[in-house]
């Protein structure tokens, strides 16, 4: 078996990438916890139809850019408020005085655009070298149904990129994600799309006549942002072609962004848990990864669950905000909506927080567990370990050659336990620390666990 070269990448083990075998080991999904309510859409140009489009951090601060309302229900696309809330603390978010739009006879507020055919997109801060002053932010809006291309120097005032739509086939009445990809020079976008949940034939133009039909995601590349490949459907490991994903949330991982990170919306649209509410379906929200942008692992068992409030148990609530505020060295956040479209209640924003890189782990209870590695390659003589234990639980690590058989001195049988809960441990054998002798040559690593979680690891200096 040819190594896998890590480097000095750190490697979540959100998937069997780096997985040889497991014993009474699994991997085991981490939900995140819900936190403070980030942002309740209370004033006068809100109601209980604001939604959110996006998180960006931007200046050490965080912006959230978010439909405010929608004022004529007949014209949804005519009438949307569009507003962004700024945080310091990426906990709190609150409405800057922008000064741009008048609403009832004041500028005082922070909307941005109120209708228009082209309007303020879900922004991605343009990491491109090439990138002009004047488009450092960019986002694709979907407008009729069609996707365009929009730029903004400062991500507040937005001009199309072009007068024309994409040519790019899909379906554009959701959050469109797109980003620069640094590693492979290309932007990417994730859009809506449709099939039918039978044929898996992909449904364009609203031609859903003798369909099942299905919400779906599509992919596509671009160096310029304005000429796109063909869209490709994503897919899943887990071959279910059954189920509606309404938004996706796709981005690099922070500090590992060869793995995507997608948060999509889940949407059951045979349901209705209240009788009183006018629409059917309820929502929660799934995690997925992705080492290429286009095969996913995705995890069918809910990342977070509309929960013991019975006002998220409706359609259109629980949807993942696109992006991750990094607000403490030992937490993230995210943001996920709720009270979606109920009366006399409105829409807001809960904070999520999670332990950086701990989607999932390698994860054994106190009866003990092992997981050993494929064959690897690194490029830094010392191993730290996102991971954690109970009080009682530890990890043992174990440096192997191809074989599985430990190198002396570097059996994790034979030396102290690790125990704690960290974010980065330094894996230790006896004193030893250092691997600057297997830099650059095949190894592998063996994981004994016992009540312990194994979330990723990384080789540095």
């Amino acid at each position: 078996m040819m190594p896998l070269n890590i480097a000095n990448r750190r490697e979540l083990f959100v998937d069997d990438f780096l997985i040889e075998s497991m014993q009474d080991a699994s991997l085991k999904l981490h939900r995140p916890q819900r936190g403070e309510i980030s942002f309740t859409a209370d004033a006068a140009w809100e109601d209980n139809c604001a939604f959110p489009d996006r998180v960006l951090e931007w200046e050490g601060k965080w912006r959230m850019y978010y439909r405010a309302s929608i004022l004529n229900s007949a014209d949804e696309q005519g009438s949307c408020v569009m507003a962004m809330a700024v945080s310091d603390d990426g906990v709190y978010f609150t409405r800057p005085q922008l000064g741009i739009v008048e609403f009832q006879g004041s500028r005082q507020n922070n909307i941005q655009q109120i209708g228009g055919a082209t309007n303020v997109p879900p922004p991605f801060v343009d990491t491109n070298p090439a990138y002009r002053a004047d488009q450092r932010f960019k986002g694709i809006f979907g407008g009729n149904c069609k996707g365009y291309a929009m730029a903004s120097p400062d991500g507040i005032g937005w001009k199309p990129m072009q007068q024309e739509p994409l040519d790019l086939p899909g379906h554009f009445d959701t959050i469109n994600t797109a980003f620069w990809d640094d590693l492979h020079g290309c932007y990417r976008c994730y859009t809506r799309s449709w099939h039918d949940r039978d044929s898996g034939r992909v449904l364009y133009n609203w031609q859903f006549k003798n369909t099942i039909p299905i919400r779906a995601i599509q992919h596509a590349t671009s160096t310029d942002f304005i000429h796109w490949t063909s869209p490709e459907q994503l897919q899943y490991e887990d071959g279910d072609s059954g189920t509606h994903l309404y938004t996706n949330a796709i981005l690099p991982c922070p500090g590992a962004e060869h793995l995507y990170l997608g948060f999509p919306n889940r949407f059951i649209s045979d349901r209705k848990p209240d009788p009183s509410h006018p629409h059917e379906g309820v929502n929660d929200a799934l995690f997925m990864t992705s080492r290429d942008g286009v095969s996913w692992k995705r995890w069918l068992d809910a990342w977070v669950r509309p929960g013991l409030d019975q006002l998220n148990w409706t359609e259109r609530s629980n949807y993942p905000i696109w992006g991750i505020a990094q607000t403490s060295p030992i937490e993230w956040s995210m943001y996920i909506s709720e009270h979606y479209r109920r009366k006399n209640a409105p829409s807001r924003i809960r904070r999520l927080a999670i332990r950086p890189w701990g989607f999932v782990s390698v994860h054994a209870d106190h009866r003990n567990g092992q997981m050993l590695t494929k064959p690897i390659t690194f490029s830094k003589p010392r191993l730290f370990l996102n991971m954690s234990t109970s009080a009682a639980g530890w990890i043992r690590v174990s440096v192997c050659d191809q074989s599985g058989k430990a190198f002396p001195g570097l059996d994790g049988s034979q030396s102290a336990p690790l125990f704690g809960d960290e974010i980065e441990l330094m894996a230790h054998w006896d004193q030893n620390m250092d691997l600057s002798k297997f830099q650059n040559k095949p190894i592998r690593l063996r994981f004994e666990l016992n009540d312990a979680d194994l979330f990723a690891m990384r080789f540095v200096q």
